[in-house]
């Protein structure tokens, strides 16, 4: 069993099309994490992903404050079979972000250190407005210098909506794109991303693929969060609707391929040419194997997708949050 490459755009990367997300192994962040975790563990179910042919592995400094990027740095250091991408411009979630030219500089060189790489394969600012970019040009230039300079490979924009990404591709010519995508949220679809993609070239890796695990294992309404998740702040009849219906949509899939939902999800992900590559995070390496799992059972099939995008414009999933 090995996972499957798909080209990242225009780039000349090739990606597993599922890789890692490493926001989980990051640790405990009171409010932005998913509680503590154990390092050990952690270098482990790395291990495992690249035995599963799971190369792509995306971080950031704020995942654990750089205990994400340094985990990753003693698993592969500088090697070369493994495809890194990382992010600038926010250095911890509780500090502003800033895409001034010496902050990315300060954070690529800081990122280099704690991967313990010579280059970064993809370089991600992270969660920029589409209004900073288009009134403060010298940001994208940076990029491209860095590039020029040999400290990228590549860069991209990892983005809060799918409309900012319409926009980072139509408007400022986005070689890549990070949004979220999966079984109950469709915007990338709905927003007219995906159809862009496949016009302009453009990469696209779409995060949250089992909806903040919403979609994996036991349904999270009907268990306690642990310390410092930041799942636990959300409003309960939203992570309820989440979990039902996302899960209805799925289930009987589940069953007829004798599967487990996480499979399906990310399946469901994969079942579109525009993605590149999905990034389900990872904690363990039992988790990696029923991840990598969904490369080898394929794309669903047409009639699949259709019964679950006309289950997702009937559900409430399809409408915004009311506000409270």
């Amino acid at each position: 069993m090995s996972v499957k490459t798909r080209p990242l755009g225009r780039t000349g990367l090739a990606v597993s099309e599922i890789g890692f997300g490493g926001w989980g192994i990051g640790g405990l962040v009171p409010g932005a994490s998913y509680g503590e975790t154990d390092d050990a563990e952690s270098l482990r179910a790395l291990e495992r992903a690249v035995e599963r042919g799971i190369t792509f592995f995306d971080t950031a400094p704020a995942y654990g404050n750089g205990r994400s990027e340094r985990l990753l740095g003693i698993a592969f250091g500088n090697r070369a079979d493994v495809t890194i991408a990382t992010k600038a411009g926010q250095d911890q979630f509780d500090f502003p972000v800033d895409f001034s030219a010496a902050a990315i500089r300060r954070g690529v060189e800081a990122s280099l250190g704690r991967l313990k790489r010579e280059r970064i394969d993809l370089l991600q600012l992270h969660n920029p407005t589409i209004d900073q970019l288009k009134a403060d040009p010298p940001i994208l230039a940076t990029l491209e210098e860095l590039i020029r300079e040999g400290k990228i490979r590549e860069f991209g924009l990892s983005l809060k909506a799918p409309a900012e990404a319409v926009a980072a591709i139509r408007d400022l010519g986005a070689r890549v794109v990070q949004v979220n995508f999966n079984l109950i949220d469709h915007r990338a679809i709905d927003s007219g991303l995906f159809d862009l993609v496949a016009s302009s070239g453009a990469g696209l890796i779409a995060r949250t693929p089992l909806a903040f695990g919403m979609l994996a294992g036991e349904a999270p309404q009907s268990q306690a969060f642990a310390p410092g998740d930041h799942r636990a702040n959300w409003a309960k009849d939203r992570l309820a609707l989440w979990a039902t219906e996302g899960r209805a949509m799925a289930s009987d899939i589940a069953r007829r391929d004798g599967q487990p939902l996480p499979q399906v999800a990310i399946r469901f992900c994969l079942s579109w040419d525009a993605v590149s590559c999905v990034i389900p995070g990872m904690l363990t390496p039992s988790e990696v194997d029923e991840n990598a799992k969904a490369s080898t059972a394929g794309r669903l099939s047409p009639a699949d997708l259709t019964k679950i995008r006309d289950q997702y414009a009937k559900s409430a999933l399809s409408q915004p949050p009311k506000k409270s």
